[in-house]
């Protein structure tokens, strides 16, 4: 789903930039299979100022195709998608959209899947079971360019350099 205000915007040259010139708007796009869940993260999100939701995506293609039309400053990227995979999704947003910043979101207790997501380009992994205490932390580390992972793959050995 992909909001006509952002399309305005983008086609009138908008570059992240919000109404007051001096405050810097960032630009997100959630993908997750599961509304409720991007229901969840929008709220948390939306919460934190400079934040601003400009699309959805329920798969993998459908997040390839937003981020490749809203090059959005964040994707908050579930791993678990129909069709492509997380991994997948976010090696070709990282080729369409390279200025986005990756940011996976997994229900998923194996911490390999959080190597393999940092390893593909991923700024940060975040347990769903953590969502709602570490999310706007994880959004704004990855933001200023820092690498976070949730405690939960932290204490199974997946660290920041992985």
């Amino acid at each position: 789903m992909i909001m006509n205000s952002v399309i305005e915007g983008k086609a009138s040259g908008s570059n992240s930039k919000s109404e007051d010139p001096g405050t810097v708007t960032v630009r997100i796009l959630l993908v997750d299979d599961f509304e409720p869940c991007r229901t969840l993260v929008s709220l948390i999100l939306q919460d934190q100022p400079g934040y601003h939701i400009v699309g959805e995506a329920a798969d993998g293609a459908e997040a390839v195709q937003t981020a490749d039309e809203l090059n959005p400053d964040l994707v908050v990227l579930d791993m678990g998608l129909p069709g492509l995979d997380g991994i997948e999704v976010a090696r070709q947003i990282r080729s369409c959209s390279p200025g986005s910043t990756i940011l996976f979101l997994t229900g998923n207790h194996d911490p390999e899947p959080a190597r393999q997501a940092l390893y593909a380009g991923a700024r940060g992994y975040v347990h769903k079971f953590d969502v709602v205490a570490e999310l706007a932390a994880a959004a704004k580390a990855v933001l200023s360019g820092q690498r976070f992972v949730s405690r939960r793959f932290r204490s199974l050995g997946v660290n920041r350099n992985s």
